[in-house]
């Protein structure tokens, strides 16, 4: 059994899986799917190893932010390059997350931020998460320097 990411979009299932495969390492695209007329219908494609199906089915069923892909990325410069990635043509949104121009929903996450959110002390938790709240795209210096702080 498999287990994929199916996203319904109106006509932008090519580009979508374009522009996605060239924002993450170990991603490609794989087989595309044609009406009798040609068009694309659906478009196979994996983002770092992980399949997903984009879907040419009309605006009937439009993403909504009710759901949303998530990211974690390694370093402050991976995390700035998928976030430029992904916000050109969308809009930015609180606490690490964005709207991309094909309408899906992210989150752009350290990869080390549970470890910076787990703390015996609540306090530390609190600081970094309020720290986390007050940004849009993520800075992880300053939620190091927020776990850090002393109350």
């Amino acid at each position: 059994m498999n287990v994929s990411t199916f996203l319904w979009v109106d006509g932008q299932a090519e580009a979508l899986a374009a522009h996605y495969t060239a924002l993450f390492a170990d991603s490609g695209t794989g087989e595309v799917q044609r009406d009798a007329d040609g068009n694309v219908t659906t478009v196979d494609f994996t983002l770092s190893g992980q399949r997903y199906v984009a879907y040419n089915g009309g605006p009937q069923y439009p993403i909504t932010p009710g759901i949303s892909l998530y990211a974690e990325c390694d370093s402050q410069s991976a995390l700035d390059a998928l976030w430029a990635g992904l916000t050109e043509g969308g809009k930015e949104g609180p606490g690490g997350s964005l709207v991309d121009r094909f309408g899906v929903t992210w989150q752009i996450y350290p990869s080390h931020l549970r470890e910076l959110l787990r703390d015996a002390d609540p306090a530390t938790a609190e600081r970094v998460l309020t720290a986390l709240h007050s940004m849009t795209r993520i800075d992880i210096q300053v939620l190091i320097d927020a776990r850090a702080a002393q109350a």
